[in-house]
């Protein structure tokens, strides 16, 4: 969404940065400023981070500035050296400052993960993207305040687009998949008889069966309020519809390390539908091994589908937060 009146300014920002020394917009006047509020968990705001990336590759050096405002949705990404892992895994070449607290998500009234915000050289919002998409059209809106910054710069030609499923109008004719689950009693539900024994340890059984968008537990859990931790051997099942499956998961503070097996409809994994975290184990079963946190791709595949997902630990400590679904992958375009 473009702002072209230049009507209002935008918040400054904060004092905490990670691989910057502090930066405020009254010292970035006379630049192109470009605000990405993110998460590292996110998995629309990683498909939009090679588009950042590039940006700030190609336009640093002709007046924009991009800011990556890190806005954790759960508790350990508010911990400056497990921001640092993912900072590095995604190549972030840019300064990313810390939102702890939402002190600028509330200033910009955000809603969002990802969301953009474009700031002329004179400190005035320009333009407004929430979500993925728009790549084009956003790095137009840059080139065209990069212009009105130095009428002689030259630019170059808007890039290609990364992935088919990037291409506008290209997600309407994709089908809705199971929405984002929470293990955490704050925003979760679970099948289970009673739903979660909130703030204590619980052995859950297995009964009620779970159902689309209901997740059941069972064996020893911990339910907290914005994860489920594992107390002991510990099964979770839920049944999805989508092509893509990716859980947030923390390993256990004493060995920093776990191993979950994952079934698809009670047996292994097929290759043709394993994440890129998923590994086959010497005994035939599908495993992730959880190494730190941050999100796990569990699901891969080339098709949409309704299927059983069940996921089993048998350490304590393992702490899921959340299930994210996607049905937009290219082979899902072939039969939509």
């Amino acid at each position: 969404m473009r702002l072209d009146a230049k009507t209002v300014h935008a918040p400054e920002i904060g004092p905490v940065w990670l691989n910057s020394p502090p930066l405020s917009l009254r010292q970035l006047r006379g630049r192109v400023v470009l605000l990405d509020f993110w998460d590292f968990t996110c998995v629309n705001c990683i498909r939009t981070l090679p588009y950042v990336r590039e940006w700030h590759r190609r336009y640093e050096s002709l007046g924009l500035t991009v800011i990556g405002i890190h806005a954790p949705e759960f508790h350990f990404g508010r911990a400056p050296e497990i921001l640092a892992q993912g900072i590095a895994e995604f190549g972030l070449p840019y300064p990313v400052m810390l939102d702890n607290d939402y002190a600028i998500w509330k200033a910009f009234a955000n809603k969002y993960w990802p969301s953009k915000y474009l700031i002329d050289p004179d400190g005035y919002m320009r333009y407004f993207h929430a979500g993925e998409g728009a790549y084009e059209d956003t790095e137009l809106a840059i080139q065209d305040l990069l212009r009105e910054r130095d009428a002689r710069v030259e630019l170059p030609a808007p890039m290609a687009l990364l992935r088919p499923l990037d291409a506008p109008g290209v997600m309407a004719f994709c089908q809705p998949p199971t929405p984002e689950l929470y293990l955490g009693h704050r925003r979760g539900r679970i099948a289970n008889a009673g739903g979660f024994v909130e703030d204590k340890v619980h052995n859950y059984a297995m009964g009620a069966g779970p159902m689309e968008d209901l997740p059941e537990l069972g064996g020893a859990w911990h339910s907290l309020a914005d994860c489920a931790a594992t107390a002991g051997a510990a099964r979770l099942c839920v049944i999805y519809s989508g092509a893509e499956v990716n859980l947030v998961v923390s390993p256990t503070a004493e060995s920093g390390l776990a191993e979950l097996v994952i079934n698809q409809n009670g047996e292994p994994v097929p290759a043709e539908s394993r994440g890129a975290d998923v590994e086959l184990r010497s005994d035939g079963q599908t495993v992730v091994r959880i190494t730190r946190p941050r999100m796990y791709s569990l699901i891969r595949s080339g098709s949409f589908a309704q299927a059983l997902l069940e996921i089993s630990c048998g350490v304590r400590g393992v702490q899921v937060f959340a299930f994210t679904f996607g049905s937009c992958v290219e082979g899902a375009l072939e039969t939509a």
